[in-house]
């Protein structure tokens, strides 16, 4: 039974990719759409029958009208249910990364360009469904979360968009598959430090890489060298373009090495990598990382955390 569940879902699967494939941009249309009776659309079915039946035995004409005006009804409802999604244009607008075990925020906009759409529920099978209201040719930004559990690429799957408006008698959804990809970081895991690295290499010797905290003398002007370190004086005496050159210490440089940090697993030890990461870049401390063949120079910020905490979501996957 159970190989047979899964051969007609594969089945299943492969048809919809072919229908529905794969798109950041999506309209819905006749082929994206599909609608069948609710529970309380069946049991008017059957109450219709049974009031059709009794008005041909009893001849009531009242029976009859009654039950005309709600099968006519039935009838537009099913027209008015579809239409409430036909036309709505779904555009992917990109995911912020996140760590393991976190919801993933996926940004959607909504465009409703010929007519109004109401009470549009969107979820996953794991997600908590959210629900809302498009006027005509408006547009709306949602922020949908789903569970993540592993690092890596995330990929949410597809996307159902339901409605039931405007009697609850149908039910209308879509299965989009809106081409998200959320890069999912190592789960943080907190440890004490490491021993500190001096100088990034292991040497006991105080290292100066240029910045901007000592004056450490003058050298010849290159091109690209910053008009505010040119030493202007020296130029009015006729000694030649000059730049200033500052440097700061690099000894509190801390390196991060994978293959020296403690761990029972490969994922414990990317997670305990993450953890050291996030401290640093808390504290404010250069750091490198090395993860493999991977090297990354010893640095601090926004930019070098990011570039770290991906190497260490892909590791193992873009080797």
């Amino acid at each position: 039974m159970i190989g047979v569940r899964r051969r007609a879902g594969g089945l299943f699967d492969r048809w919809l990719k072919r229908r529905i494939p794969p798109a950041s941009r999506l309209t819905l249309s006749h082929r994206q759409i599909f609608i069948v009776p609710t529970r309380a659309g069946l049991a008017l079915l059957l109450l219709l029958l049974i009031m059709l039946i009794g008005a041909i035995n009893y001849q009531n004409s009242l029976v009859y009208g009654v039950t005309f005006l709600l099968g006519s009804l039935f009838w537009v409802s099913l027209h008015h249910t579809y239409r409430n999604l036909a036309s709505l244009e779904l555009h992917a607008a990109g995911a912020a990364p996140v760590f393991a075990g976190e919801l993933a925020p996926l940004e959607l906009n909504l465009i409703a360009p010929r007519h109004e759409h109401q009470a549009l529920v969107l979820s996953w099978p794991e997600s908590q469904p959210q629900q809302l209201d498009l006027a005509k040719k408006g547009e709306a930004r949602v922020t949908l979360y789903h569970p993540t559990r592993s690092r890596g690429w995330f990929s949410p799957g597809r996307l159902r968009i339901e409605t039931r408006y405007p009697l609850g008698w149908f039910v209308a959804w879509s299965l989009v598959d809106l081409d998200w990809q959320v890069l999912v970081y190592p789960r943080v895991i907190s440890l004490p430090l490491p021993p500190l690295a001096v100088g990034g290499e292991g040497s006991n010797e105080q290292q100066m890489v240029e910045g901007t905290d000592d004056f450490q003398g003058l050298r010849d002007y290159q091109p690209g060298d910053s008009r505010r370190r040119l030493d202007w004086r020296a130029y009015s005496r006729g000694q030649g373009l000059h730049s200033k050159v500052f440097a700061e210490p690099v000894q509190t440089t801390q390196w991060l090495d994978l293959e020296y940090t403690p761990g029972m697993d490969l994922e414990q030890r990317l997670s305990h990598l993450a953890g050291w990461v996030m401290q640093l870049e808390l504290a404010g401390q250069p750091y490198g990382l090395q993860a493999g063949n991977t090297r990354i120079a010893p640095a601090s910020g926004e930019r070098h955390r990011d570039r770290c905490l991906r190497t260490l979501a892909l590791y193992g996957y873009e080797q």
